[in-house]
């Protein structure tokens, strides 16, 4: 690797020589497009091409709400000199040729991995290896892109073909099937709105199923919608937890329950801070703060709501 080789090459040979010799193992996560930036003092159209060169020898895999990872496949008879200088074939494009479905997969994956807020055309054109401006004659922007996501993401999981029996039934499997997709992609309760609905036809699908398993009821306009909207909100209300609590245990190396274990600030707070009542309750045993727990039981508290107001209509 020379130093006249543009900086992303030269990081990608970096990542690719701790491969070989290693240092990485399959499994182990290389550093995210944040710490690139961070410790080789680059921007992030430059780390998004370093991994992009990876991914593309296969060394490296997107892994979601894990990482980018050492591939199971290591370099083998090449040296990380050969395989920096492994010729592209004149004209070739990795990944075929240039399509909506492909920047959309390719957003999705860079939002997996990085978050949303480290999405931009000019990333996604890096990993693509495409000039950036050939993306704007398939998305007509990074807010079309955006959209693009939501609706890809949400119609990743089918609804059965038949619905279950009963409304309160229907309405749980619809908050699941919601869950599934923002635990799949954290990022995703941050792009959605329920006030201002996107008008996308895997989001209006939710509507849908909600409603035909409410109608029967015999409800007026207003229950019917704010049954619907609640339970969507309550879904995107839990969920909107799940990205910064990722990018904290990435930023920090602890999860939840570590950090609390060691934050002296709030150690401090909870041993001597006014709050005499939470002390106590906090005192009776550790409290599993486990969001998919938190979702079912908060999911049953409000059904059981609605349950009580649909038979006293």
């Amino acid at each position: 690797m020379s130093d006249a080789d543009p900086p992303y090459l030269r990081i990608a040979g970096e990542l690719r020589e701790r491969i070989a010799t290693g240092r990485l193992r399959p499994g182990d996560r290389v550093p995210s497009t944040r710490a690139i930036m961070r410790d080789w003092g680059v921007a992030l159209a430059t780390a998004t091409k370093a991994l992009a060169v990876l991914g593309n020898e296969g060394l490296v895999d997107a892994v979601p709400r894990v990482g980018t990872v050492v591939a199971a496949r290591r370099l083998h008879q090449q040296t990380p000199q050969r395989a920096a200088r492994r010729p592209a074939r004149p004209g070739a494009r990795p990944g075929g040729a240039l399509t909506v479905d492909r920047i959309v997969r390719c957003a999705v994956e860079t939002a997996d991995r990085d978050g949303i807020a480290a999405l931009s055309m000019r990333g996604i054109a890096g990993r693509l290896e495409v000039p950036t401006m050939s993306l704007y004659r398939h998305v007509r922007s990074k807010d079309e892109l955006v959209l693009l996501m939501i609706d890809a993401t949400f119609g990743e999981e089918p609804y059965p073909a038949v619905a279950p029996t009963g409304w309160r039934e229907t309405l749980a499997a619809s908050a699941r099937l919601q869950w599934a997709s923002y635990r799949r992609h954290p990022w995703l309760a941050q792009v959605i709105s329920l006030t201002r609905p996107q008008p996308l036809v895997n989001l209006f699908r939710i509507a849908e199923w909600n409603l035909t398993g409410l109608v029967p009821l015999g409800l007026g306009q207003q229950d019917l919608l704010d049954i619907h909207m609640t339970v969507c909100i309550f879904v995107r209300g839990v969920a909107i937890g799940l990205a910064p609590e990722l990018e904290a245990t990435e930023d920090t190396g602890l999860t939840g329950d570590e950090w609390a274990d060691v934050d002296q600030p709030l150690i401090e707070l909870l041993t001597n801070g006014p709050f005499p009542t939470f002390r106590e309750v906090s005192g009776m045993g550790n409290y599993d703060l486990d969001l998919d727990r938190l979702f079912e039981f908060g999911l049953q508290r409000v059904l059981d709501g609605m349950e009580e107001m649909v038979s006293n209509r």
